[in-house]
Parts: C-alpha cells; structure tokens; sequence
C-alpha cells in the first residue's frame, strides 16, 4: 500500500507514480487533460475539479499568465470538512468582497508550477483573489498541511497519489512559502493603511521557490 508517514515514505510513492507513469509513456499533466478536448487558459482540469470527500481535498490544474517556461499549475486546496472545528478566517484584514464561507470555505495550500515536459519547475503562494479562497493565518494553513490527500482513482489514481506525496515531500519549503505570504501581506498593508491588500490586483503570486524534482528525489532512489 502507499504511505505518506513520513518524507522518505513519501519520497518512494512519489518515485513508484512516476514509474508508473513513465512506464505508460505520459505524465501528471497529460494525465490531467486527457479526454478533456481543446485545452484553453483559465478552464479548470479536469472539468469540475477533483475532490476527495473522505480528506476533503480538492484540486484542479489550468494555465494563465505565468512564469516563463510554465504549462500550467495544480492549486491544491482543503474543503470545510478537513478544518479544525476551531479555525477561523483571519482577522485584523479590510473586507471589501465576499469571501467563501459555512461549507463553502476554502483553504488553498500552495501551486505547483509545471512545465512543457510534465515535471513540477516551482511552488507558489498566492493573495486571496486569485483562488477566491477564504484566508487563514499562515499558521493554520500549516497545520491542516498533511490533511491533504486524494487517493481514488480519479482522473488518474497514479496522479493523485503524486500530488499527495509532492505535497509531503516539499512539506518545508510550502511552509517556508505560505509564512512569506503573510509577511508580504503585513508589509502591503502597513504601506496602505485602510486598503483591502487581499484584493489588490498587482499582488498575485506573493512567494515562490523554484524545485527540482529528480536532485530531490536522488537520495531515495534504490540502487
């Protein structure tokens, strides 16, 4: 059975999905977008998103301006029914549109940035707009981390069980990622007093630290 008990454990899924998929001569990405018809910036895919009710994960792969040598990028994302019954949206912010709230909260973990060949080049961290999520502190965010887990079948059960065990892999450099998104906001709004920084246009992605997969990957590799 797969495991994600610890980065090591995660490390060898991660390299099991990979083979597997390199067996079958494609990737995460093709995986992601087949059958799905004409691939256009913004859509989401697959259509619909994929959820995993049982970990109430969520997530979805599309393209839009980006940096350069980009595809596309996954957002993953907790739903309401993964949250600490203690949690709560962040406070002390300039509310100036609706945010997602009751079972549709939405709590985005971290983008992963692919390139033409399939492979992940980059994570990222974003302001509130761009995935009109409902925005928690850094440190909550980080605590609910591990709660993501997609482990049916569908699209591709080999690509969910690598998106989950990515996520366990770069666990420090997305925490390290997500504590800058919050010092990147505090500093924007002690530079605009009184201004809804969550929604300003010109702060989209707000942290990023590019990854390589394979120099990663190496020390797990069995000889």
């Amino acid at each position: 059975m797969f495991d994600f008990s610890s980065r090591e454990a995660s490390a060898l899924t991660l390299l099991r999905c990979q083979e597997a998929l390199e067996k079958g001569e494609t990737n995460v990405v093709a995986e992601v977008l087949k059958g799905q018809g004409t691939f256009y910036e913004m859509n989401h895919y697959p259509e619909g998103d994929v959820f995993d009710t049982s970990s109430g994960s969520q997530y979805y792969y599309h393209a839009h301006r980006g940096p350069e040598q980009e595809h596309g990028h996954f957002h993953l994302f907790l739903r309401v029914s993964a949250f600490d019954k203690d949690i709560a949206p962040a406070r002390g912010e300039e509310v100036s549109e609706h945010w997602p709230e009751g079972d549709e909260a939405l709590m985005h973990l971290v983008g992963i940035s692919m390139d033409a060949y399939g492979l992940p080049q980059g994570l990222f961290v974003t302001n509130r707009w761009v995935t009109d999520e409902t925005w928690f502190s850094a440190e909550d965010v980080i605590r609910h981390l591990d709660r993501f887990a997609v482990t049916h079948a569908t699209p591709n059960w080999a690509v969910n069980l690598w998106l989950t065990a990515f996520l366990r892999l770069f666990r420090e450099e997305i925490i390290a990622l997500i504590r800058e998104r919050d010092r990147q906001i505090a500093a924007a709004r002690k530079s605009a007093p009184g201004a809804d920084v969550l929604e300003d246009r010109h702060l989209e992605i707000l942290a990023w630290q590019p990854v390589d997969l394979a120099a990663t990957l190496a020390p797990f590799v069995r000889k």
